[in-house]
């Protein structure tokens, strides 16, 4: 007999912004490949900020390739000996790698038993990571849904201290095509959490 694993409850508001997140992780992690720059280019959006952002993605996400788009990725995060960008916290909030943002990241994530994958070997305080283990905190994914309150604390030590400023640079970086789209959409949603938590502090 086997026990069914347990129903995680969350709201579809919640959901939304989780896909959001595990999106953005995934945009980050390695350059999209055919399919998701298809699924990208469906995307549709409001007339709210957040929602301008992601319709200016479809749109460069319809006329990019996977060779282009593989050949930007790596200008950009990877290059010759380092990329464009560096997109780890200790490096935007020390100026140097594996630096005591990392180290307090090392903290939560043990307390929430997050654990590298044993395949990665960069730091965890790279972007796509925090996206991803955001996501996670938000639908459930390491056990238990996160409360508000952990939530908002995450954010605010590990994401909110940077990810703007990373996501401009990302706008504004020369070799960005798709991924200034990308960065787009990550400060749009970076606004909103961050607005959305400080209310929560407020209410």
């Amino acid at each position: 007999m086997t026990l069914a694993a347990p129903v995680i409850e969350v709201s579809e508001e919640d959901r939304m912004r989780g896909d959001l997140y595990n999106y953005l992780g995934l945009m980050l992690a390695a350059p999209a490949d055919q399919m998701l720059l298809e699924q990208t280019a469906a995307l549709s959006g409001d007339e709210s900020p957040l929602g301008k952002a992601i319709q200016g993605l479809a749109r460069v996400a319809k006329v990019s390739t996977p060779k282009a788009v593989e050949t930007e990725f790596n200008t950009l995060f990877i290059g010759l000996g380092r990329g464009e960008l560096l997109p780890y916290a200790s490096y935007y909030l020390t100026g140097f790698l594996n630096e005591k943002p990392l180290a307090n990241l090392r903290a939560t994530m043990a307390s929430f038993g997050m654990t590298r994958a044993a395949d990665k070997f960069e730091p965890e305080d790279n972007i796509a990571s925090l996206m991803e283990m955001m996501a996670g905190m938000i639908v459930g994914r390491f056990g238990r849904v996160a409360s508000v309150e952990e939530q908002k604390q995450f954010f605010n030590a590990h994401i909110g201290t940077w990810a703007t400023h990373y996501f401009t640079d990302l706008q504004a970086a020369k070799s960005s095509v798709l991924y200034a789209s990308v960065g787009a959409v990550g400060l749009a949603l970076m606004d909103i959490e961050r607005e959305a938590f400080r209310m929560t502090a407020s209410a």
